[in-house]
């Protein structure tokens, strides 16, 4: 008699006790950036990047066009200059501002169009498999033939100098691993039991990729996505120091140490300034990329 009291007494505990919340896996995700304080703070520096960058207008002190020869090459805290002139006496600050907006849109652009093409081509080349991924893939395997600087310089010397060309040589240049990350992630999950429970549904294609598969290789996708970023920041800036892509008069970070070379044993400080803010936005838009990367590695 006792046992039997005690036992109806435990399941009405249990059946009185609150339900335990399961975080779904994006909501593991969030918890982890949110007690990753060094991600933060590299997030933190990357959003006040982009931010002074979109209000340029509003932060310069002066305009960024307007040339003085009477203030060439004049040093850190020279009267308004806060970073000094360059060899044409303008303003590197409102210069850096402005040159900002270009450099950051040639370096996240292409990579958000790389990630749409490769990312759709690679996730169709997983899924369908058989002749669609070798055609597909080997044409991928044609680009991995040229290192990624090169193949960035050739396409945009034979296409012309320009943002516009700029930005499409280097979309051409990350769509082939973005495109082999997205095959790689679908190849293994398609064949996995929800994936083959959809299909004796009687579910499509197109539903199968939008519910079951998409949900699953969207990780892997978005933080490799991310690291390149940084990549793409330093490989627009190289091609306009080589005069493949900002063209002058415009203020672009990586233009400004092509023109500020020439004077690096005049004013060695003022022409570091450019290449400082490339090395501090790379680093800090690869560090944000390695947290990402460990939050999403969520073991369920």
């Amino acid at each position: 008699m006792a046992n039997i009291t005690m036992s109806q007494a435990d399941t009405a505990a249990v059946q009185g006790a609150p339900a335990v919340r399961v975080r779904s896996y994006w909501q593991n995700v969030g918890y982890r950036l949110r007690y990753d304080y060094l991600t933060l703070f590299f997030g933190a520096v990357v959003l006040m990047i982009i931010l002074s960058a979109i209000f340029a207008p509003l932060l310069a002190p002066m305009d960024p066009y307007e040339s003085s020869l009477i203030n060439r090459l004049k040093p850190i805290g020279y009267k308004d200059f806060v970073l000094g002139t360059d060899e044409l006496g303008r303003d590197i600050l409102s210069r850096l501002l402005y040159g900002g907006r270009i450099s950051l849109t040639m370096g996240i652009v292409p990579v958000l169009l790389a990630t749409l093409i490769g990312g759709t081509l690679g996730i169709i080349a997983g899924f369908v498999g058989g002749r669609t991924n070798m055609v597909i893939m080997r044409m991928v395997d044609v680009f991995y033939a040229f290192p990624s600087i090169l193949l960035a310089v050739a396409i945009s010397g034979a296409m012309g100098g320009g943002i516009v060309n700029g930005m499409l040589s280097l979309t051409l240049v990350f769509i082939p691993p973005l495109c082999r990350v997205a095959e790689t992630a679908t190849s293994q999950v398609r064949n996995l039991d929800f994936v083959e429970a959809a299909r004796a549904t009687g579910a499509g294609t197109l539903s199968i990729i939008r519910v079951h598969i998409l949900g699953n290789v969207l990780g892997p996708i978005l933080v490799y996505s991310s690291s390149m970023v940084s990549v793409s920041i330093l490989l627009a800036s190289g091609l306009s120091f080589l005069g493949l892509g900002v063209t002058p008069p415009e203020p672009d970070w990586g233009l400004m140490l092509n023109t500020l070379r020439q004077a690096i044993y005049i004013n060695p400080m003022v022409c570091a300034i450019p290449g400082v803010a490339i090395l501090i936005t790379s680093i800090c838009f690869n560090l944000v990329s390695d947290g990402l990367r460990a939050a999403m590695d969520v073991r369920l």
